[in-house]
């Protein structure tokens, strides 16, 4: 595990799992939701999920099960790949009380073993905000390749890159191409009370322009069918998430 990967694990694996009782509940009535309409859960990614009865799935730093539980629950075979034992334990339980059943494989995405995983999927799905934490992103798009069946999809959804251009009162800051290693805040350390913040670890980020994703994607094998952009949680008149498309 490289040093990039091992500081982000310590930060995922503290007080995560308090994090989603706070924030998405107990896994028992996170369940009961779910099981009301699984295909809603995947919100704006639905309609790219319509038909997959026996298809395999890799969910990659799927997090809590939140995505990967709805998806089981439509007939596919999900694998969630995560560092996170935190995570493990809420998406384990979350599975459970859903009355369906998930593979959760805990360690660095980088180390994912191909004579097990490769192209053994025909969907891999990765959302939420996740190439930040991956320094290589060659190395990255070239293992999903890998991990793809033959004329398997790539659903790729993620922060869009005009983000990091902005601060938290929307004034633009000179960022764009920046290319170093950054330190910055677990994504949820904001949940809890300011006295405990000081003791939250801080993760290794590496931000990436849109022509770095979509040209390293390319480079790796994987055609492009669609880019999607999205505006923001509040309607914001700006993008704020992308998805891609693509299909190896």
């Amino acid at each position: 595990m490289n040093e990039q990967s091992t500081t982000n694990k310590v930060a995922w694996e503290y007080r995560a799992y308090e994090f989603w009782m706070k924030r998405d509940g107990h896994p028992k009535e996170k369940a009961k939701e779910i099981l009301k309409d699984p295909r809603t859960s995947l919100k704006k990614h639905q309609t790219f999920f319509e038909n997959v009865e026996g298809k395999k799935i890799a969910n990659l730093c799927g997090s809590n099960g939140r995505k990967a539980v709805p998806l089981a629950l439509l007939g596919a075979e999900v694998t969630i790949f995560d560092i996170s034992k935190e995570n493990e334990r809420y998406a384990h339980e979350l599975a459970y009380h859903a009355n369906t059943s998930i593979n959760y494989i805990v360690g660095d995405i980088y180390e994912i073993d191909l004579q097990t995983y490769g192209e053994a999927f025909d969907i891999l799905y990765l959302e939420g905000g996740i190439l930040h934490y991956f320094q290589d992103i060659d190395h990255f798009m070239s293992l999903l390749f890998s991990l793809l069946k033959n004329d398997g999809t790539l659903i790729l959804s993620d922060f869009h890159p005009l983000l990091k251009c902005l601060n938290d009162d929307f004034n633009v800051k000179l960022a764009y191409f920046d290319t170093e290693l950054q330190t910055g805040d677990i994504a949820y350390k904001q949940f809890f009370p300011e006295e405990e913040q000081d003791d939250f670890p801080d993760v290794s980020i590496r931000f990436y322009t849109l022509s770095e994703i979509i040209n390293s994607l390319i480079a790796a094998g994987l055609r492009l069918e669609r880019f999607e952009e999205h505006r923001g949680w509040k309607m914001e008149n700006i993008p704020w998430e992308f998805t891609i498309i693509a299909r190896k």
